[in-house]
């Protein structure tokens, strides 16, 4: 008893800070894919909204789409780290994102007494996206760079957060999947990190915590000793430019500082397969993964 009255105090303020601030919440594939991991997530995230946080949940789905293709027989190219859209695996990336996931998400919420809405970038006109240009990707075999066309892919150019603020205000939590449209209905497949980054730079939120499968950022991935807990904006911009951290870390690196500078307080990648990982990172000075923050920020 005495242990939970400490973690109580220790979070009081947090949660007085934070009320009425916005969090974006990012969950990847693989901790949506399991239903343990996703209950326990779940019931963090209602707690976040009584306790006064406008949380917005955005999620990707590549390993269940990548599951489905395989079931399907629907082959799948992946080039650089990214998957060719073609016009089979986008109907599949609709059923799984706007259905299989999102509904394994509202399912869980609901269970935890939480009120949410499931939408894609298509409702309400929230997210505007163009297709992706063909790119010129260096073949990591033969070193040789080759245009490559991504198919239905695309790139956001405009965020409408009406609707968001709408479902927002009204004490709902928006779940967002990964599809966006252009002006014409043309369906595109759209990165989860890139749309989560977008919505909460045009919604000035406080924090944006990315849940994947792994604990932050590491000068050396292969030593967990190395890793990362707090970085300001000034240090992370000085970590990138040195030696200091390996290659593989560089791009998360890099698209962080990018979010920061662009008006989100704070961004933070933590494991999504640990519990309480969320009340450990915004409720605790000690936190589970990595935060990088704006200088001057205290919290």
């Amino acid at each position: 008893m005495n242990d939970s009255l400490d973690l109580l105090r220790e979070a009081l303020p947090y949660i007085q800070h934070f009320d009425g601030k916005v969090f974006i919440i990012k969950l990847s594939g693989k901790v949506t894919e399991n239903k343990e991991y996703l209950k326990s997530l779940m019931e963090e995230v209602a707690l976040f909204q009584q306790v006064g946080f406008y949380v917005v949940l955005v999620h990707g789905g590549g390993k269940q789409l990548t599951e489905m293709a395989n079931k399907l027989d629907v082959p799948q190219t992946i080039v650089d780290g990214r998957r060719v859209t073609d016009g089979k695996t986008l109907e599949l990336a609709k059923m799984v994102f706007a259905g299989q996931i999102r509904t394994d998400i509202l399912s869980t919420l609901r269970q935890m007494g939480a009120k949410a809405v499931g939408i894609s970038g298509i409702d309400g006109n929230v997210l505007h996206a163009e297709r992706r240009e063909a790119q010129a990707i260096t073949n990591r075999e033969t070193g040789e760079k080759e245009m490559v066309d991504f198919g239905h892919v695309g790139d956001i150019v405009k965020v409408d957060t009406d609707l968001l603020r709408l479902l927002l205000n009204g004490g709902y939590i928006p779940v967002v999947s990964s599809l966006a449209a252009d002006d014409q209905g043309n369906v595109f497949n759209v990165n989860a990190d890139t749309i989560a980054a977008e919505i909460a730079v045009h919604l000035k939120a406080e924090k944006l915590l990315l849940l994947s499968n792994v604990d932050g950022i590491y000068r050396d991935f292969s030593d967990p000793s190395t890793k990362i807990n707090r970085l300001t904006l000034e240090e992370a911009k000085t970590l990138y430019n040195s030696s200091e951290i390996s290659e593989g870390m560089l791009p998360k690196l890099k698209s962080i500082i990018h979010l920061v500078e662009r008006g989100v307080k704070s961004a933070h990648i933590i494991n999504g397969l640990r519990r309480n990982v969320l009340f450990k990172e915004i409720f605790t000075k000690a936190g589970t993964g990595t935060m990088i923050f704006q200088d001057g920020m205290t919290m």
